[in-house]
């Protein structure tokens, strides 16, 4: 039987620079987990087309909220085709029912515990609607290989994964519901092993907070030191008050961490349950990692209640004061199955339910203390104002110590920028409310071009 997996993307016609991306893990677990007898292909609409027509028995779909849109267009193609398909993902495992509609399965949550059972109840005429195994172990090692799709894919970084699950209930998150609050770990010697057997240089992981939990994370990076990787994560800013768990990452490769700051409020970052709570220690603890020789990536999120259009150049003025490497800017998304989405369903505020814009840089509510619009163009300006070139020289010199992480996630983010302002006219046509005024438009397009 033949199998091909498939990672749609929300817009197809876009293909995405793979040296750029962040690679996706999922796909290879699939691919690792599926017995030899079946032949089985991959492929990443993002950066490389979906055939149809591709010689295929089976078709198995991964996907989240943006691209689910895509995803259900490309499932009812390979059924008219006669294919079967399976949905799996973030977003069928939300919202089953829906995902139901459109494919002839639908595995809900983690696909260790249930993926060959699918494939054998395929092959033998046999399949349920609905494959479901709760919170797997982790401690099955599942050999992945290289894990690379194309020649060269976020600076090379081979993805890894070491723990599933998080203590915390963020209003805008919804990994807890999916992969439990306990945090789950895979053994040490399976991270270890699957590293050398990917035989790379570069690893990210993909951990929501690779320093979750402070005692494994130290044991893992005391494994890690010998094989001189250098890789990059995701953490809390928590990492920065434990000095010895510092120097172990630093110690075992670590060259770039991704730091979910979320907001420069004092308000916000203390209703978030931030361990930090100002301004003032923020600034500091950004300093720390940067001593370390590690690259500071901060993401920050625009559009919470508290925010009105003040709250990007104080972002920007943020930044640039503590000369942050580089930067996600985000727009507060309300993903299905979190807080924020019931409340501002409840409360009528969502503007669009179209999954296709649930993408961290559409407005698809309305904020409290700002209109769509603004919250839109306020990101766009915010993401060209901070990646200009002016900018990413002025920050350079205090972010030597990885030039190429330095400067390619700077180039990145302005091409992101460019992106969002391209697709500013189609918003303003199918999200945002129709009584905007046509004139603020006009107004604030020569802003933006500047």
């Amino acid at each position: 039987m033949k199998v091909l997996l498939v990672s749609p993307s929300a817009y197809p016609e876009i293909k995405a620079h793979g040296g750029l991306m962040i690679p996706q893990l999922a796909m290879h677990i699939l691919e690792g987990l599926t017995p030899p007898e079946y032949d089985i292909a991959t492929v990443e609409e993002e950066i490389s087309a979906v055939d149809l027509d591709a010689e295929c028995d089976v078709v198995g779909i991964s996907f989240m909220t943006s691209n689910a849109p895509r995803a259900y267009e490309l499932a009812g193609e390979f059924r008219k085709r006669g294919k079967k398909v399976i949905l799996g993902g973030i977003h069928p495992t939300i919202l089953p029912d829906e995902a139901a509609q459109y494919g002839d399965s639908v595995v809900v949550g983690e696909a260790e515990g249930v993926w060959e059972q699918v494939l054998d109840d395929c092959k033998n005429n046999r399949l349920k609607p609905r494959y479901h195994d709760g919170a797997v172990s982790l401690d099955r090692f599942i050999a992945m290989g290289s894990r690379r799709v194309g020649k060269k894919q976020a600076f090379n970084a081979v993805p890894v994964m070491t723990t599933r699950g998080c203590p915390y209930s963020c209003d805008f998150c919804c990994v807890s519901e999916i992969y439990g609050k306990k945090i789950r770990h895979v053994p040490v010697e399976n991270v270890v092993r699957g590293i050398e057997e990917a035989d790379a240089n570069m690893y990210i992981f993909l951990d929501d907070n690779i320093i979750g939990d402070p005692r494994y994370a130290k044991e893992l990076f005391r494994a890690i030191k010998p094989l001189k990787i250098k890789w990059g994560g995701q953490a809390s800013i928590s990492f920065v008050h434990d000095a010895e768990l510092m120097q172990l990452a630093a110690d075992s490769g670590c060259v770039a961490l991704f730091f979910g700051l979320e907001s420069v409020s004092e308000i916000q970052m203390k209703r978030m349950r931030k361990s930090i709570k100002d301004i003032a220690q923020l600034g500091e603890a950004i300093r720390k990692v940067r001593g370390m020789g590690i690259h500071f990536h901060a993401s920050f999120v625009f559009g919470f209640d508290d925010d009105t259009p003040d709250v990007f150049p104080e972002t920007i003025d943020f930044m640039m004061k503590n000369k942050i490497g580089s930067a996600s800017l985000n727009i507060l998304t309300p993903y299905p199955g979190t807080r924020v989405y019931n409340q501002f369903k409840s409360e009528g505020r969502l503007i669009s339910e179209n999954w296709k814009y649930y993408d961290h840089s559409t407005a698809v509510y309305r904020p409290k203390n700002m209109t769509p619009y603004e919250l839109q163009t306020g990101l766009i300006k915010a993401k060209k104002d901070f990646s200009s070139f002016g900018s990413i020289i002025a920050r350079f010199p205090w972010n030597v110590a990885h030039p190429l992480i330095f400067l390619g996630s700077n180039l990145a983010a302005r091409k992101n920028a460019a992106n969002d302002q391209s697709k500013l006219a189609g918003l303003v046509s199918e999200v945002f409310d129709q009584s905007l005024p046509a004139a603020n438009v006009a107004r604030l397009q020569p802003a933006l071009q500047a």
